[in-house]
Order: C-alpha cells, then structure tokens, then sequence
C-alpha cells in the first residue's frame, strides 16, 4: 500500500562517522509527524549545534535501522497542537531544546512536548533565539537547583564563583546569571578574545584554566570560592576544584568524568558535587518537567528586558546536511566563542 503521509525534509545520520565524511550527516525525506496528546508539531525556523551534537555523532560501531536526526536546540513556530495543550495553540513563536530521545531539530517539523517549550523572545529573531534554549537550561538548573544559589542578590552577597569554560555557549549565559544574582564571578578563559568575551558578559575576574587555579585566585585576592560551575574536562580540572572550594562549599560539573576521580578530595571541607544534565526532565518525565517551560519563558522575559543578551556568535544558511555537517567541524575544534545557528530554509 502506498505511503500517502506528508513528508518533510530532515538531515540525520544511519552511521556514526567523522564529520568530513560525506555519510556522517545525509539529507532525506521522510514522514511529517502528527501531534497527539501534550505534543506541538514545531515548523523550524533555526537550529544551534552543540557539543551534545558532535557527540552523539561521534564515531562508533553500530548503524541505525532508520534516520536518527541530532540536534537539540531550535526556533520555529507552532503548527499543530495535540489535544491535551494547554500552553501554546497554533501560531505561536517558540524555543526549546527537545529531548535526548526523541527524533531532533534538524528537520522541517519537530515533535516536541509542551511542557520543555517556552515562548520566543520577541526581540529576537529566530536565529538568535535557536543559539538560547540548551545553554540557558544548563546554566540555569546548574546555578539556581543543583548549586541551590538564590536569586536573592542580597543572600549571595560577597559570595563568588569559579566558572570553568566562560566563553563557551553555557559559560556565555551562565557567567549572566550568576552576575544577575550577585555573585562575584571569576571566569576562565585563555585567549585575549575570549577573556573579552567573558568580561563583556559579566566576568568580573578571569583566570587561565591551562594553569593552577588557587596562586591565579589568591592573586586576585581569593581564599577559595563559594561555587564551581565546571563546564570544560570534569577529570582534568578535578583537583585544582577540589583545592580551590571553600569548605562547605559546591560544585557542579555538566561533562562526564573521562576516568575515576577521587572524590575522598572533598571529603575534609564537606563540599558538595552534583551532575546536570540538560535533558534529566524530559528523558525521565520528572513531575516538575514544565519547570523547563517556566525557566524558558523566563529566559525570554530576562532578553526582552535585556538583562541576558543572545550568545550567538555565527550564522550559516541554508539548512542541509553540507551546512550542518560545517557546524559540526566548528564545534569540534573546541575553540568556538559563543554560539553557531545554522537558519533555514530548508534545502
């Protein structure tokens, strides 16, 4: 029986290869989706890559049955709504990040739940807010629920914290919001265009990463930090955090340990470490995932009043398998300042 089902164009992968392997990310046509329940189909406007991407894609023995499609960040607009919406109809202009398991953003028509949706911020367009939603999340639910630091600028004062990876796409907005709650910031950074980069985003102090980290904070007049974001190399970075955080104080840390780390280093100062990781509502369903729908929303209230700025920093067009394929290679040189969107149309 012939398939009579609307296509879409999409740009996914069946294997796992380098990315200047032309079958690394291919261009296909596949089916439309259709929402049901608290699901939007979303028309995408704009995609961002992120290191989550270049992983996932990263080279590996095993092939898919059917396109896998990557990306977890997009702009776009609301097409369909299933019958359990409530939050957004038809029209709407959307950002969000998905889920790491289900189908991805780089595709015409995205499916994607509700409650991880937030509303586009008007001052934006699509593709400065394609570059917001992974980012802002991470360094959101890293800062405010896993450190537990306080909006209150009042209960944060004369508190600090180490931000290891400034410049980066999470770096770039969470050195903003730790600055908007009144922490101290001190940010790494290593080359004159990135410590520019994380100064201009609210940095008061940065230090060098590829260099010991409490003789650069005594300098600068530090006895330890209250906080550790950690955003860059989990294992490399560990004992220069556990030596750098005050007694009693946090770390958090969004990249996976590449190799046991001793943990007995935190022991004697009763410091705290706890992982985020972006997608831990939407992959689990957790009874607070529309927190990612309010954090979102509240995100773009923060940019139309201009208090967080858009972090993008790089634009490529059209939207295909060469371009995206292109974002990828940025990505991994390790070295991008900000964020890279690639915006449609589709081709």
């Amino acid at each position: 029986m012939a398939n009579d089902k609307e296509k879409m164009k999409a740009v996914g992968l069946y294997k796992y290869l380098p990315i200047d392997h032309p079958e690394s990310l291919v261009d296909e046509q596949i089916d439309k989706p259709k929402a049901e329940g608290r699901d939007l189909v979303v028309e995408v406007k704009a995609v961002s890559v992120n290191p989550v991407d270049t992983k996932v894609r990263s080279p590996k023995e095993r092939t898919e049955p059917q396109l896998r499609i990557l990306g977890w960040d997009a702009a776009g607009v609301v097409v369909e709504a299933g019958e359990n919406c409530s939050l957004f109809q038809p029209g709407d202009e959307v950002f969000y990040a998905g889920s790491i398991t289900r189908q991805g953003s780089n595709s015409e028509f995205q499916l994607v739940d509700e409650r991880i949706v937030g509303r586009k911020p008007k001052s934006l367009d699509f593709a400065q807010a394609a570059a917001l939603p992974l980012t802002s999340i991470t360094a959101w639910v890293g800062l405010f629920d896993r450190l537990k630091i306080s909006h209150d600028q009042a209960q944060n004062k004369g508190k600090s914290i180490l931000i290891i990876g400034a410049a980066g796409g999470v770096g770039s907005i969470a050195v903003q919001l730790a600055a908007l709650a009144g922490l101290t910031v001190i940010g790494t950074a290593s080359r004159p265009e990135s410590i520019a980069w994380a100064k201009e985003h609210g940095a008061e102090y940065t230090i060098n990463h590829h260099e010991p980290f409490t003789p650069q904070l005594e300098q600068l007049g530090f006895h330890g930090v209250d906080y550790i974001f950690c955003l860059n190399n989990t294992t490399l970075h560990w004992a220069e955090m556990a030596e750098a955080i005050k007694p009693q104080g946090a770390i958090c840390s969004i990249v996976e340990a590449e190799e046991p780390v001793a943990i007995d280093m935190l022991k004697a100062k009763s410091a705290t470490f706890v992982w985020e990781l972006m997608f831990t509502r939407a992959k689990y369903e957790t009874e607070d995932m529309e927190e990612q729908h309010k954090l979102l929303d509240q995100i773009s209230a923060y940019v139309d009043n201009s208090v967080i700025k858009t972090t993008l920093t790089k634009v490529l067009s059209p939207l295909n398998a060469a371009t995206l394929r292109e974002a990828h290679a940025l990505v991994e040189t390790g070295s991008m300042i900000g964020k890279v969107v690639v915006e449609g149309p589709f081709s």
